[in-house]
């Protein structure tokens, strides 16, 4: 009998990268591959990109530098990339590192099995098209038990915001929704292989507006459809733009008991003259009038978001008006970034900020955003909360599972709570993660 194929993809970026990279293993093993988590007795390594951080393409390229020594062991393992860097490079990836077999990108990877045809007949497979089939239905349906109790689904992709400092329009393309049908039977089928807690993915996800049976869904009716399925427990949704953020979603907040009571919801900065830079059309009024409305829904609500600093022509008032929102809106977790460039995106044009201004910025906000998630920890001690668990932890007899608000929480316990939800009391905070024991 012939052995299997060893499939290694190394994902790199956000969580539809992982979704992305799940069906993309799904679709190779039409040709024959199976996955390993051992780079070196892999047949096939594919390298599944992100564009949003900084010097992206270059890391890329270091990546496959790092890669000569395997091929010039075995001299038959295949290299792939694929993801927001293959798109945005093109042919340039094979023109520079020649070792590369396949280049494709996150619109096409549904083929991927015509593409490993023709590597296999010794030809080299480049596809960065944005295809007009739906790339969904020629994939294959998951088959094998899920990973763990928690899963990814993307129900929407591409964004139309154009937002001056992102590549994502241009790699991703326009806003596209997947049907509500189909979205269903992959949750139901994600369900019956194990999972518990979904999140749906979209570059702008509550800007969904997919076709249901009597005509167009928001996502907030997308979710309570899916809390109906028996075995569901959790829903979850990133990432959201506030500008799409209605009032049936608010809603849901309030009164869908599997929509979990985490919000990431990225603002960019605080202040309205670089907001309105950046293409962003929320101000930072109604940006924080939104989440009043959204805890007036769920009390609960845990915030994150997203901040770029030193952004083209910021100035130290700009960025005091971000400070003041961030102590306004109260986090519990963000991201934090030094602006730097995209080619082709209009920011990448302008005047930039000094490094070393920009880098002050950073550690100061970082500092706040801090303060806040400590705060956010420290004020779940001596409470009650629901932890689906995971995973067992570093340490022996250790279990690590998701608090509804995203904290991870470890608790001393058998491994049979993997999959399980439990009631835990919080014991202790750390810096990224919550003790308890169990309820």
């Amino acid at each position: 009998m012939t052995a299997p194929k060893k499939l290694y993809v190394k994902t790199y970026g956000c969580q539809m990268n992982v979704y992305d990279s799940e069906r993309m293993a799904e679709a190779l093993g039409q040709q024959g591959y199976v996955e390993t988590t051992d780079m070196a007795e892999a047949d096939m390594i594919l390298l599944n990109t992100c564009h949003i951080r900084e010097k992206a393409a270059e890391k890329v390229y270091s990546e496959l530098g790092r890669l000569k020594p395997l091929r010039e062991a075995k001299p038959d393992l295949k290299i792939g990339v694929a993801g927001c860097v293959a798109q945005a490079e093109g042919a340039e990836i094979m023109a520079r590192q020649p070792m590369v077999n396949l280049v494709v990108g996150p619109q096409a990877y549904h083929r991927l099995p015509a593409m490993m045809e023709a590597v296999d007949r010794g030809e080299t497979a480049l596809d960065t098209d944005f295809p007009e089939e739906d790339k969904f239905l020629h994939l294959p349906a998951g088959r094998k038990p899920a990973r763990g109790p928690t899963a990814f689904l993307t129900v929407q992709e591409g964004c139309d915001k154009f937002c001056a400092f992102c590549v994502v329009p241009y790699t991703r393309g326009a806003e596209v929704s997947r049907p509500v049908d189909r979205l269903m039977r992959e949750a139901r089928d994600l369900v019956e292989r194990g999972v518990r807690e979904i999140t749906l993915l979209g570059q702008n996800v509550n800007a969904y507006h997919g076709q249901g049976p009597d005509g167009e869904w928001g996502l907030a009716r997308l979710i309570r459809e899916m809390a109906g399925i028996d075995g569901l427990d959790r829903i979850r949704f990133t990432t959201s733009h506030p500008n799409d953020m209605d009032d049936d979603l608010i809603a849901a907040f309030g009164d869908c008991e599997a929509l979990m009571p985490y919000l990431h919801l990225p603002v960019q900065s605080g202040s309205d003259r670089i907001l309105k830079r950046m293409n962003r059309s929320h101000t930072a009024e109604s940006y924080l009038t939104l989440i009043e409305r959204l805890r007036a829904a769920r009390p609960d609500l845990l915030l994150s978001g997203d901040f770029i600093v030193g952004f083209p022509e910021e100035t130290d008032e700009d960025f005091q008006a971000t400070l003041d929102l961030i102590e306004a809106a109260r986090y519990g977790a963000a991201y934090t970034f030094k602006y730097s460039p995209r080619p082709g995106t209009p920011a990448a044009e302008r005047p930039q900020v000094p490094d070393a201004i920009a880098d002050d910025r950073l550690q100061r906000l970082q500092a706040l955003i801090t303060r806040q998630q400590r705060a956010a920890q420290e004020a779940m001690v001596g409470k009650e909360t629901t932890v689906l668990f995971e995973k067992p932890g570093r340490m022996a007899g250790q279990m690590v599972g998701k608090s509804e608000h995203l904290h991870a929480v470890h608790v001393d316990g058998p491994e049979t709570l993997k999959g399980r939800i439990a009631r835990v009391r919080i014991i202790e905070a750390g810096p990224n993660s919550l003790g308890g024991v169990l309820a």
